[in-house]
């Protein structure tokens, strides 16, 4: 099908479907390969809705700082079946078609949930900051209705911010003879290599989109954690500091392992067109897996009030 592509003369085109890859090198070995990831999509699935039916059905819990915490896994959970459903399609079965359209709605999500942890994970240093620099006003500043807006801008500010890259990308004339995919899903700067035409649209736009987003909020968080250490370093008590700086440390957690991958892939992306496909492929696969796994797991461990929710709703389970 793919093939006879090449041999028509048009002057614009636009491919019915890409060819996703999986991981180049290893596919012989995709059947064994799939099992971890199986594994690390049915964690990340549990752990995060744990953490939504935690939060939801105790409430002892319903504070700002586990309403954040909520959005991140509502994020995660969004972040995980992106990329789910393609990913496995092709570790499983080697079905690695994906209609043009199905691309770009799939490029949309995942980006738009990316940006979302992204702004979730601001918001929660903004928590911690009026936590630890005013705790008397703490209830008073982060009311349900503030946490509410906060939400909706959220959503607001990544929907608005990705809304015209299909738009960008399904305007692009693109080569018959380049229909494959560097990944099982698609990502905005991988589907734009593979247009016969001017990208430069796209590139900058895609550069605006990173630096207003991602780019910002991880400035705007290291300023965050800048406020609370020199907060804390104003507390007289060694033990008063400790225990300030210990409701951070799930945080700057999580922030690590969003933002570690964000900045490899960012890297690669744009200078490591020298390094094997097999690196930048398993790089990118940390990026949108290893954070929705890691994140339950932190949070569960670190924070006692979630760790026993989520046990309570287990054995409510069990006991069922």
């Amino acid at each position: 099908m793919f093939a006879r592509w090449t041999n028509v003369s048009i002057s614009f085109f636009q491919p019915p479907a890409f060819l996703m890859t999986g991981i180049p090198g290893l596919e012989a070995a995709h059947a064994w390969i799939s099992m971890p990831f199986a594994s690390m999509y049915t964690v990340a699935l549990t752990g995060n809705c744990l953490i939504l039916l935690a939060v939801r059905r105790t409430p002892t819990l319903h504070q700002p700082m586990y309403y954040f915490l909520s959005m991140l896994a509502l994020s995660d959970v969004g972040l995980t079946l992106s990329t789910l459903p393609t990913t496995l399609a092709v570790l499983w079965f080697d079905y690695r078609s994906i209609g043009f359209s199905a691309c770009l709605v799939q490029m949309f999500f995942l980006h738009f949930f990316s940006v979302v942890e992204s702004s979730v994970l601001l918001a929660m240093s903004f928590d911690r900051f009026v936590a630890i620099s005013n705790p008397l006003r703490y209830a008073a500043v982060l009311t349900n209705n503030a946490i509410i807006r906060i939400g909706m801008v959220i959503v607001a500010r990544a929907t608005l911010s990705l809304f015209p890259l299909p738009f960008l990308l399904k305007r692009l004339n693109y080569c018959p003879g380049k229909i494959l995919l560097s990944h099982s899903f698609c990502f905005h700067a991988d589907i734009m290599k593979l247009a016969c035409a001017d990208i430069s649209v796209n590139i900058l736009y895609g550069l605006f989109v990173v630096l207003s987003t991602v780019g910002a909020d991880s400035l705007l968080i290291v300023l965050s954690y800048t406020l609370i250490l020199h907060t804390v370093m104003g507390l007289a008590s060694p033990k008063e500091r400790t225990r300030a700086l210990n409701t951070c440390v799930s945080h700057i957690l999580a922030v690590l392992v969003f933002y570690i991958p964000v900045i490899g892939v960012s890297m690669i992306h744009r200078f490591g067109r020298h390094l094997p496909h097999t690196v930048r492929a398993l790089v990118a696969y940390v990026y949108l897996v290893v954070p929705p796994v890691l994140n339950p797991i932190i949070y569960s461990v670190k924070s006692k009030p979630i760790r026993v929710a989520m046990l309570r709703i287990l054995k409510r389970k069990g006991q069922g």
